[in-house]
């Protein structure tokens, strides 16, 4: 699964947003701003908590390894793997399918 969010990108759709602000608020603002589907997915990923500016909620969301967080390629790589902060975004990360999962898809 490739992830193509930018930090760019989630920081655009948020830009109307009153900080501090709550996961629902980013959603309902990304939503209304016409972002695409991918960065309203990306935010609907992060943890039901309080964010105090833009840049919080660019580092709480899984975006492409190459994006331009400010971050040095040893954690670009580690947030490409995790995704964001620890015990977020789970349901993005990349996993294999269980056998049953693969016997199914056949």
């Amino acid at each position: 699964m490739a992830h193509r969010t930018s930090a760019q990108d989630v920081v655009k759709a948020v830009k109307d947003v009153d900080f501090p602000a709550g996961k629902d608020d980013l959603v309902q603002a990304a939503s209304r701003s016409g972002a695409p589907q991918e960065v309203v997915k990306a935010l609907r990923g992060i943890p039901p908590e309080q964010y105090a500016n833009r840049e919080e909620v660019a580092r709480s969301v899984r975006t492409a390894a190459d994006s331009d967080l400010g971050l040095s390629p040893a954690q670009q790589a580690e947030q490409a793997r995790a995704g964001g902060r620890p015990g977020q975004s789970q349901h993005l990360r990349e996993v294999p399918k269980p056998p049953v999962e693969e016997e199914l898809d056949r």
